[in-house]
């Protein structure tokens, strides 16, 4: 790890990443990568920027290249700013015959704003669609912040929202 790579890193992130790291054999460390990055994304306002990328890369000995193509691919991942809270909505057969169509439409009025935006004084951000989020049988269904909200209702997506600060 080089000196830069420590001052991009905080402690927690390297402890957070190291502990990640041990779930794997120890010639194996770059499977820790999907973890490293949300750590990093979570501490730097939900998104990754070039450095931290770079940063991670060199704490786990990868090339950046790889994980710049790990960044770009994966949803849960964001190499721009986006709103505080991330809003996913399935889209997928199960919860859109259940109503997730309704559900985006009754957010994005809410919120006033379209999918793949955020709100303008930066609390929440609507993801692009969501092919599937695994949870079928709790359709339409949603995820904010990486936890589920199963069984929606505008009423319910109402009450969630207002909660969050």
């Amino acid at each position: 790890m080089t000196e830069t790579t420590a001052k991009e890193l905080s402690k927690h992130a390297r402890e957070e990443i190291d502990r990640w790291i041990t779930k794997y054999p120890p010639d194996q460390k770059q499977s820790a990568v999907l973890a490293a990055m949300r750590v990093v994304q979570h501490e730097n306002n939900g998104y990754l920027t070039t450095e931290l990328m770079d940063a991670v890369a060199a704490y786990l000995d990868m090339a950046t290249i790889a994980v710049y193509e790990i960044a770009s691919f994966y949803s849960m991942l964001e190499t721009e700013p986006v709103g505080r809270h991330s809003i996913s909505v399935c889209t997928n057969i199960s919860c859109m015959l259940r109503g997730s169509d309704e559900i985006v439409e009754h957010i994005e009025r809410k919120l006033d704003i379209k999918t793949g935006e955020s709100t303008s004084d930066g609390r929440f951000y609507i993801k692009q669609e969501e092919e599937c989020l695994a949870a079928c049988c709790g359709g339409p269904m949603m995820m904010i912040d990486h936890k589920y909200y199963e069984n929606l209702t505008s009423g319910m997506i109402d009450e969630i929202l207002d909660k969050l600060d």
